[in-house]
Parts: structure tokens; C-alpha cells; sequence
């Protein structure tokens, strides 16, 4: 038996032409948290509802293993977080994450990530959120799916533009302690989806049948 028969999350891969998305193992785990260290975003700004990165720095790896333990812990049908380590052209980049409540009714989840500092700029960003949309749209039979940014992230705001989302509303979110800011919501739906690269996905009909969109059928890749 793999560790992928026990949690099929495990045995996700999804390329899309340089990028590729894989599961987040113990293996990989310093590898993230050597990048994440090197840096995400200016230290004046925080773009993050959590500001897990504002931890003292001799926190901060025991931190990230513990948060990507728990998502494998509490892991249930009702409420998932489904998080990818993202490479491209065979350099590991940052990592996307998809999470939801009650899919099997709502068929909707939120799409989140960071990028390494090193590799902003170069449209890296955009690839990623194209790649889990067309994944969970494709491969999961979702309706639609939401993202949010601090009004004061213009990255991650233009990146929702560039992929197909529409404004759905701006909320006072929490920040730091004691700070509130403004942060656009955003909607995507199929008929307004920017499209990148297809899709190579290896590992999907476990996973469905994991978190209950199919019941029977033999265990292949796609």
C-alpha cells in the first residue's frame, strides 16, 4: 500500500506547460520553508488574512510544517484545503491552494497561494491561479469559484482580472493586530474563465471518490 491509497491528495499532479502543482509531502517541506523564508513580500506590507509571515523567524519553519500537517489531519468531506507545491520550468515557486466548505452541495471553494519574491513578475502567478482553476472546473465539477486581496495588493487583484474573475463586493477583513483593511472580493464562473495551458492531471478519479463526487469505479489516472 502507497500513501496515496491511504490520502489520495497525495496522489494529485497537475501540469500545465512549464508549471507543475504536486502534493506538499514531509519530503518537500524544507525545500518550501527555505523559499518562503527567502521572502514573499516587502516586510512593511502584509498581504495575507493571517499574517502567518510576521512570526519571529526561528518560528516560522515549525510553523509551516505544522500548518501543512494539520490541513492532512482535519482533512474531511465537509471542509478540505487542498494545497500544491508549484514548480516551473523544474524550479520549485511557491504554492496554490484551493479550499472549500460543503462542496458537495455548494461546488464552490477559494482559491489562495504565495509566490517566492525571486519569481514575481513573470506571469508565474497568473499560470498558477489558470492552472487550479481549470483543475477544479475540469476535474472536480465545480460552478464557480471566489478569491479576495487587500484592495492595497495590486498583484493579486491583477492576477484575478487577468484570469476572468468579476468584482463580487469589498468586506473589512482583519489584518495585523488590532488593523482592518478593505479587501475585494472576486467571483469566477466557466463562461468568464481565462484559459491557459491544458491540463495533465494524474491521480483525479481517487481523489473524487475521496471527497465523494463518485461512489464506484476502479481507481486509474487521467
Amino acid at each position: 500500500m502507497e500513501l496515496a491509497d491511504i490520502f489520495p491528495p497525495i496522489g494529485l499532479r497537475v501540469e500545465a506547460g512549464p508549471l507543475v502543482l504536486r502534493p506538499i509531502t514531509d519530503e518537500l517541506l524544507p525545500a518550501l520553508v527555505e523559499l518562503s523564508m527567502r521572502g514573499i513580500h516587502d516586510p512593511d506590507a502584509m498581504p495575507f488574512f493571517y499574517p502567518w509571515t510576521n512570526a519571529p523567524v526561528e518560528d516560522q519553519p515549525l510553523n509551516y510544517a505544522r500548518f501543512h500537517w494539520g490541513v492532512r489531519s482535519n482533512w474531511n468531506r465537509d471542509l478540505w484545503d487542498l494545497e500544491f507545491a508549484v514548480e516551473h520550468e523544474g524550479r520549485l515557486v511557491g504554492c496554490q491552494g484551493f479550499m472549500t466548505g460543503s462542496y458537495l452541495v455548494t461546488r464552490t471553494g477559494e482559491t489562495g497561494s504565495w509566490l517566492g519574491r525571486e519569481f514575481q513578475g513573470r506571469g508565474i502567478g497568473t499560470e498558477m491561479r489558470q492552472a487550479i482553476c481549470a483543475f477544479v472546473f475540469d476535474h472536480l465539477d465545480a460552478e464557480e469559484i471566489t478569491s479576495a486581496a487587500y484592495t492595497d495588493n495590486p498583484a493579486s487583484n491583477a492576477v484575478s482580472r487577468k484570469v476572468g474573475y468579476q468584482p463580487n463586493g469589498v468586506l473589512r477583513k482583519t489584518r495585523r493586530l488590532g488593523e482592518w483593511h478593505p479587501s475585494q472580493q472576486w467571483v469566477l464562473t466557466r463562461e468568464t474563465f481565462v484559459r491557459g495551458p491544458e491540463l495533465t492531471v494524474t491521480g483525479v478519479e481517487a481523489f473524487r471518490r475521496f471527497i465523494g463526487l463518485d461512489q464506484d469505479g476502479p481507481a486509474t489516472d487521467s
